[in-house]
């Protein structure tokens, strides 16, 4: 999908113009998995995990990023660079996938929100992402999603950050809280206007967004 494309339609509940609330994914809404899959693929592959991490993500992980490396070729790239067979390669990717979890209590929070904010997730996120939200339960619990690889762009790219806000259907950035647990992309939410929050624990960042939430709906 292009840049212009919203596949969601803005507004609705929580608007017109919010509060609205925008959430990253990976270290937020589902914990950090690639540090114990780094250890313990790293110790069968007889590699460091941070050599095992640079494979995932290392090079061209951008391009995948934005949709202009298919999700198949960029395994394809992963798996040379790991040098293992495909089998061990689908068998890599099965593992990833299982040990994916989500913050229970985070989502409920998120999804207790509809009909006082609008909630949007934006991700830099290769194309399984979705499926993966979708399976968990979680693109019920929000209104919106707007996935790096299927605009085009990537945080902290302010089109990204500028096309979650016309999801959640919100003219005035301040009225929007930017959630993410990576300082450079909440920066560079801020800088458009919107309230930041860096995540580091569930509980603060179910405060944080209560406390925008009740301010935006008082006025204030």
């Amino acid at each position: 999908m292009g840049i212009g494309g919203s596949g969601e339609p803005g507004g609705g509940e929580g608007g017109p113009d919010g509060p609205a609330i925008l959430l990253d994914v990976g270290g937020v809404l589902s914990p950090d998995h690639l540090t114990a899959a780094a250890a313990a693929w790293g110790d069968r592959l007889d590699m460091r995990q941070h050599a095992f991490l640079a494979a995932l993500f290392a090079g061209n992980d951008d391009q995948v990023l934005i949709g202009r490396t298919g999700q198949e070729a960029w395994w394809r790239l992963v798996r040379r660079r790991l040098g293992t067979t495909p089998a061990l390669m689908t068998e890599i990717r099965r593992d990833l996938a299982a040990r994916q979890r989500w913050d229970a209590e985070l989502v409920a929070g998120v999804r207790a929100l509809r009909g006082r904010a609008r909630t949007v997730l934006v991700s830099n996120a290769r194309p399984e992402l979705r499926p993966a939200l979708a399976a968990a339960g979680v693109l019920d619990a929000v209104d919106g999603t707007v996935l790096s690889c299927e605009v085009g762009c990537a945080k902290p790219d302010p089109r990204i950050y500028v096309l979650a806000l016309r999801r959640a259907g919100v003219a005035d950035p301040a009225r929007a809280l930017f959630v993410d647990d990576t300082a450079g992309h909440v920066h560079a939410a801020r800088a458009l206007g919107m309230a930041g929050h860096l995540h580091a624990d569930t509980g603060g960042t179910l405060v944080r967004i209560e406390e925008f939430v009740g301010t935006a709906a008082g006025g204030g």
